[in-house]
């Protein structure tokens, strides 16, 4: 399987949400990285076909999407930042609606949301209504229907939103168990959440892709501009406010500090291994190319 875009464009009045992206996705895990207003949303929206391009095309095995119409629909599975539910359904009930909304048999249905709520974790609460789960519990319930007509092609935008640490590792094993054979597509502001799983990695910029990769192919570019300095703690608040911190730590009554430049910050500094949240701070923190 093969979903393509070719010169994708979304544009409105006043701005370019998604300017010109040329990307070809295949089986496996991606990581969509994105400041807020990097394009990440309307790019999702639009492999949804929720809205159409100003211009370009989205192709699936070389078909336009929008001409496939529910033949590619019944591929997909989505789950947006805010999904809708009814307060006073059952989680299982909230997903066997769903499931008759996407034309599922009522009895493959109820067996699949069994077994989707015990994948993330909620089959001891599947007849509670959802008015009394906590944000974390609707958020797994959100990733359960976005999953359960078994897509071949899985959006979800900041699935990990609300998620404890525990839930989160719950999830990246989740995805990774669901992605043989299926395009994944994810965005968070959590790096560590894409940074375990994806094999690549999507990196918009007001509008525009500007790394495509796989994480160490992407990491590299930023190789030799990442350092760490044992600073006092007048040193630490004088370099916060002239460099770019990704990390600080206390030690032996030092604070380390992870420094993003392209020169070496000082006599002392280190250079040491960048990471994705690394390269992350280096394009979102408004630090200039070395």
């Amino acid at each position: 399987m093969e979903l393509k875009t070719i010169g994708l464009t979304k544009r409105y009045s006043t701005k370019t949400a998604v300017n010109n992206l040329n990307l070809t996705l295949r089986s496996g895990v991606y990581g969509l990285l994105g400041a807020n207003g990097a394009g990440k949303t309307t790019f999702m929206r639009l492999l949804c076909t929720l809205q159409a391009p100003t211009s370009g095309e989205i192709l699936l095995n070389g078909k336009n999407v929008r001409k496939l119409g529910e033949d590619y629909w019944k591929l997909l599975g989505y789950l947006p930042q805010s999904f809708g539910y009814y307060s006073y359904f059952s989680a299982l009930d909230f997903l066997l609606y769903v499931a008759a909304l996407k034309g599922l048999d009522k009895n493959a249905a109820k067996k699949k949301s069994l077994e989707l709520l015990e994948a993330v974790g909620l089959i001891g609460d599947a007849r509670r209504k959802i008015k009394t789960f906590s944000g974390g519990m609707k958020q797994r319930l959100g990733i359960a229907q976005a999953m359960l007509n078994d897509p071949h092609i899985l959006i979800l935008d900041e699935p990990t939103a609300g998620l404890d640490p525990k839930e989160r590792v719950r999830f990246r094993n989740l995805i990774s168990l669901f992605s043989k054979d299926r395009i994944v597509l994810l965005s968070t502001h959590i790096v560590s959440d894409v940074e375990s799983i994806a094999e690549k990695i999507i990196l918009m910029k007001a509008g525009q892709l500007i790394q495509f990769g796989s994480p160490l192919e992407i990491i590299s570019e930023i190789e030799g501009n990442v350092w760490e300095y044992a600073a006092s703690p007048q040193q630490a608040e004088e370099y916060s406010s002239r460099f770019n911190i990704s990390n600080l730590r206390q030690e032996h009554g030092k604070t380390i500090l992870r420094i993003i430049s392209g020169q070496s910050p000082g006599p002392e500094a280190v250079s040491v291994p960048p990471t994705l949240e690394d390269l992350y701070l280096y394009y979102f923190k408004g630090v200039e190319n070395p």
